[in-house]
């Protein structure tokens, strides 16, 4: 009835016609058809001949076609190495003379990246994304400068999936592929929203479209939403069924179980009589089951052969086809996928840009703009940033107005304050207070000063926790990103193993081990707050851009804001309302000059 938007009052209800819709065992198929014995074993034989054993335990990659007489490994260092000598002709545009120091810097990063890229074997797997962005780049669609902790590989960079300098602003290759844990790097991409799906449909026709398919995601009854489909289905008013649910409280991981042990008058329903006790029993046996198919956000997989020879697919109402298995079962039989973003704002920067062209014939390049631009800055510590990414929030205006950046930096690390456990913790007080002079900074040790001394002291990056045991207690980068995994996920028994070895290897570095417990237990509270500065790195440059825009050329962006969200009313209405704050007049349509 769920399913089909009936009640079970209904005589027309899909229902089955008899009680015996089940698999029946040998013996009952011989009782129900005793001349067909011989058939009856036969569908045993077809049976078992209707094997497949799927394969876990390796990748199955795409074909990337490389050149004649040129391997894969090679081929990425040869692309990688030409676009590191790029990426150091620009800095070197922007900062002048490079020393033979930072040349050398970049280029052993580089080295040490590409062997641990080739020895886990995913040199094709950034052959393949660096091919689809540039893909995306040529044919004019915009890509985001990184999303995650790729932002964090100059291997990324070099390759320009990345538009962020991970060495510039202190971001771990580590965090994003850990040579000690062998598993798939992850590269989310960013792409215009409307160019999105030309990419997919590039990536269709060059890898084969039995090759490549959109993933399955399950919406799933959750608590307050199970009890309402079934009041539905069994015709209880609506008001009556409303009230009950809302005695479920909000939140993401709510069970009915847990809602029914907290919540009185929900435990006096279930165990009183009338409907609402058979409305609670029959949702509590439904609760977490898959109530619809809807195709995944961004993911698609990518295959060497036709995806039908690893796993079922299937069609949506709509006719696009998608695997039946979800991403983490697919991940587990080995194919790769890969995630493909749709960001308005990448769309809102493409037709700022083009009116600017348009109107006054400046050509702005956004992707080498100033990054110390006095104006920008200004615009933001006002909190005048209605219509920035991630900077319109009246929380992060009020934010902006109290921290006053003055450099990216602070702007990297407004997009990893401004959420939950920082806001909730003395964190962001802290940071202000320090960036202002307020209070004196102090460090625990000597040491920690050149790894906290951009956050004043705080912990505000998962990077950081991890150059806490790098340099502090002798930690790999590696390990040091098991620290950090540990420490996020709150896993006592492996958080125990990690004290007692961040101690030892305090201890060979000279710190007493009461400061060093006194140390780990400073990152166990503080470093469960931190952020990946990778992607806080990568979405504050986008922040950044749209606050350029905004102060430089205002009436260009607000005018490709008001394009890009005229479909939503509310929205609409605010960037109304921030045009007339800023003096930009709306004028109504006209057929002779509105470019519709």
């Amino acid at each position: 009835c769920i399913q089909t938007g009936k009640t079970i009052d209904d005589e027309k209800r899909l229902r089955f016609s008899a009680n015996e819709f089940y698999f029946k065992s040998f013996a009952e198929m011989q009782q129900a058809l005793p001349d067909y014995t011989d058939a009856i074993t036969n569908t045993v034989q077809v049976a078992q001949l209707c094997q497949y054993e799927m394969e876990f335990g390796h990748y199955r990659y795409p074909v990337f076609h490389v050149p004649e007489n040129i391997s894969l490994n090679e081929l990425l260092t040869k692309n990688a190495e030409a676009g590191l000598k790029t990426r150091l002709e620009q800095k070197e545009d922007e900062e002048g003379p490079l020393s033979e120091e930072v040349i050398r810097e970049y280029e052993e990063r580089l080295s040490f990246e590409l062997k641990i890229i080739q020895d886990m074997g995913f040199a094709g797997y950034f052959l393949i994304v660096a091919d689809f962005i540039e893909y995306a780049r040529s044919s004019d669609i915009p890509v985001g400068p990184g999303r995650g902790s790729a932002a964090g590989s100059l291997t990324a960079f070099c390759l320009r999936i990345t538009n962020i300098d991970p060495i510039k602003y202190g971001l771990i290759f580590e965090r994003f592929l850990n040579p000690q844990r062998i598993s798939m790097p992850d590269i989310d991409i960013d792409f215009c929203i409307n160019g999105r799906d030309e990419v997919i449909h590039y990536v269709a026709e060059k890898y084969g479209r039995d090759n490549v398919c959109q993933i399955v995601t399950f919406g799933r009854m959750k608590a307050r939403a199970v009890i309402r489909d079934v009041g539905r289905a069994l015709n209880i008013p609506l008001k009556e069924v409303d009230h009950i649910a809302k005695l479920v409280p909000e939140g993401p991981n709510v069970s009915l179980e847990r809602a029914i042990q907290e919540e009185r008058e929900l435990k006096r329903l279930e165990e009183g009589e009338g409907p609402a006790k058979k409305l609670l029993r029959i949702s509590r046996g439904l609760e977490g089951l898959a109530r619809h198919a809807s195709t995944h956000a961004s993911g698609l997989v990518i295959s060497d052969r036709p995806l039908v020879e690893y796993l079922p697919l299937f069609k949506l109402s709509k006719g696009e086809i998608m695997t039946q298995f979800t991403m983490d079962q697919i991940e587990k039989l080995g194919l790769i996928k890969f995630d493909f973003l749709g960001l308005k704002t990448l769309t809102v920067i493409k037709y700022s840009l083009k009116l600017i062209q348009e109107t006054s014939g400046t050509s702005v390049d956004i992707d080498r703009i100033p990054l110390n631009d006095e104006a920008t800055y200004q615009l933001c510590s006002e909190g005048r940033t209605t219509g920035v990414f991630q900077l319109e929030s009246s929380g992060m205006k009020e934010l902006l107005r109290s921290l006053r950046p003055a450099v990216f930096e602070d702007i990297v690390a407004l997009v990893a304050l401004y959420r939950p456990g920082p806001l909730g913790s003395n964190m962001v007080n802290d940071f202000i207070n320090g960036k202002h002079g307020k209070i004196k900074t102090k460090y625990l040790l000597p040491q920690l000063e050149s790894i906290l001394k951009e956050t004043y002291g705080v912990i505000l990056y998962q990077e950081q926790v991890m150059k806490i045991a790098q340099i502090l207690a002798s930690y790999t980068l590696a390990e040091a990103d098991e620290l950090r995994k540990a420490i996020g996920k709150k896993k006592q028994k492996v958080m125990a193993r990690h004290k007692a070895r961040f101690i030892e290897g305090a201890a060979k570095n000279n710190v007493d081990p009461k400061t060093a417990k006194r140390l780990f237990t400073l990152i166990d509270k503080f470093g469960g707050y931190g952020f990946n500065k990778s992607h806080s790195a990568a979405y504050a440059m986008i922040a950044y851009q749209t606050a350029y825009l905004k102060a430089h050329y205002p009436v260009q962006f607000m005018a490709a804001l008001l394009t890009q969200d005229m479909g939503n009313q509310d929205k609409t209405i605010k960037n109304i309302a921030e045009c007339r704050e800023m003096g930009i007049e709306i004028l109504p349509p006209d057929i002779n000059e509105s470019q519709a």
